[in-house]
């Protein structure tokens, strides 16, 4: 496996180079995509076990995976969510040569992660981007959504935003409202169906969170399944240290059979 660029021409401020990492399974089986940012609260990325561990677990499944490095601070907003649709663009454009289907792509994101996984799925149309090239022609929205504890909502006083996230997103004073970019406010009956997955004593990331965004992909009619497991430390990636917890793995797995991508 070795690491691709993103783009030909980063746009916008660009202190470290945004890349793709593709994980292509041994044993194909499916011609589904995932593609994976791992979290770090916009400040870094979790690459091992949020990025690594998962596009392993999908190779094991027979799909095939790729985790992408996309900027964080002291990159702001929108440059984590062009390099998540680039990423996605990125897959479809290639879908031929990696044996993808064009409309089976789904994001999937831990924490920060998850947000920018959120903002990918979510994001409307008025994307401040540029057309740079024949990748950046594709769609950048993927066909469905995988959340592991996420970050969602924006800060409003109450204690169940991670205002960390934000801040490291937005900047101080933020460039845009954090409402904008709160992937909970996003969400209309064209939003992709979603995983989701947190636990309930969270102590970092606040479960309501995940319960709040559920709740505005259930008012839209968005299909969804959510686990939420009653103990479990922020972060716990593939959940080796909480057996508890760990069989999230093999519901995503059977959720993307009853989206008959398996």
């Amino acid at each position: 496996m070795s690491k691709l660029p993103l783009w030909e021409t980063v746009p916008g401020f660009c202190e470290e180079t945004p890349a793709i990492l593709p994980y292509v399974p041994a044993e194909k089986t499916s011609d589904a995509a995932v593609v994976i940012f791992p979290g770090g609260g916009y400040s870094g990325r979790a690459a091992d076990h949020e990025g690594d561990q998962y596009a392993r677990l999908f190779n094991a499944a027979g799909v095939t995976a790729f985790v992408v490095e996309y900027r964080v601070s002291p990159h702001r907003f929108p440059s984590p969510m062009l390099d998540g649709r680039r990423a996605v663009r990125f897959v479809r454009a290639h879908a031929a040569e990696y044996g993808i289907a064009t409309d089976k792509i789904a994001v999937m994101g831990s924490s920060a992660g998850g947000h920018l996984a959120a903002t990918v799925a979510t994001y409307p149309g008025n994307e401040p981007r540029e057309v740079l090239d024949a990748i950046d022609r594709e769609d950048g929205v993927p066909n469905a959504q995988i959340l592991c504890y996420p970050v969602i909502c924006a800060p409003a006083g109450d204690g169940i935003a991670h205002e960390g996230s934000y801040r490291n997103l937005l900047g101080e004073p933020p460039c845009v409202s954090a409402e904008s970019v709160d992937p909970a406010k996003n969400v209309t009956a064209n939003t992709p169906p979603a995983f989701i997955w947190h636990t309930a004593d969270d102590d970092v990331v606040n479960v309501i969170n995940s319960y709040t965004y559920a709740t505005a992909l259930r008012r839209h009619n968005v299909p969804l399944e959510m686990h939420i497991y009653p103990h479990g430390r922020h972060g716990l990636g593939l959940g080796a240290d909480e057996p508890y917890v760990r069989p999230w793995a093999e519901n995503l797995i059977r959720w993307l059979g009853w989206l008959d991508w398996l």
